[in-house]
């Protein structure tokens, strides 16, 4: 007999309240956007709903902009795995900036596979409001 496909849905994406990974309530979507302004702890990503699927392995990742770390190496993307939990199971993929938010700026993938299949894939620009102030710009940039 053949398995049953997950079925899965896109719930929302975008801006959320502050997400604590030990509670077991997911965050609450606060905007729908792909656009989001780089500023600190601000919390970004996605919820996904998923059916017909307890007992399989989710794989994540989440792509992020050439950030270094502490030796100036570029980071990885940041992966892991979950099991689903239930056969109706809410997951929560996001991210939030850290200090300093200069590097943090461009784009962010996330991607979320269940049985090598991509089910979800959202980018999120991450980018400084333009203040239209010339010494911004170029502060911005380095300059």
């Amino acid at each position: 007999m053949a398995k049953a496909k997950p079925l899965v849905k896109l719930h929302s994406y975008g801006i959320y309240s502050t997400w604590d990974s030990e509670d077991k309530s997911l965050p609450q979507i606060k905007q729908f956007t792909l656009d989001v302004e780089a500023k600190l702890e601000v919390e970004f990503g996605m919820i996904i709903n998923i059916k017909k699927a307890r007992g399989e392995k989710l794989v994540y990742c989440i792509y992020h902009p050439d950030i270094p770390d502490e030796d100036g190496e570029v980071m990885a993307p940041f992966r892991g795995e979950e099991y689903i939990r239930s056969n109706d199971w809410n997951f929560y993929l996001g991210d939030t900036i850290w200090a300093p938010v200069s590097n943090k700026l461009g784009d962010w993938r996330m991607t979320i596979e269940i049985d090598n299949k991509i089910v979800a894939d959202k980018t999120f620009n991450l980018y400084v409001p333009d203040t239209g102030n010339e010494a911004d710009f170029f502060k911005r940039r380095g300059m």
